[in-house]
């Protein structure tokens, strides 16, 4: 069981940390594979890039408030 708690303890930021950026968990998915594909696409980063992972750097934004979104009717 071990290796399943380091699994987890590997997603950083924590989920729970970027759920507080977004209104749901969906909402959170959405936003950073749309970040992470602009960021694919050439746009700069907007904080210090510790990863070379387009996600994890999207993440990363989102977590530092970086990020933001709205809802359309």
């Amino acid at each position: 069981m071990k290796l399943k708690e380091d699994v987890l303890s590997m997603v950083n930021p924590s989920t729970d940390s970027m759920l507080k950026q977004t209104h749901s968990r969906y909402a959170l998915v959405v936003l950073a594979s749309k970040r992470a594909r602009e960021l694919l696409s050439g746009k700069p980063c907007r904080v210090e890039k510790r990863a070379s992972k387009f996600v994890t750097n999207a993440m990363e934004e989102i977590n530092e408030g970086k990020i933001t979104y709205e809802i359309k009717d």
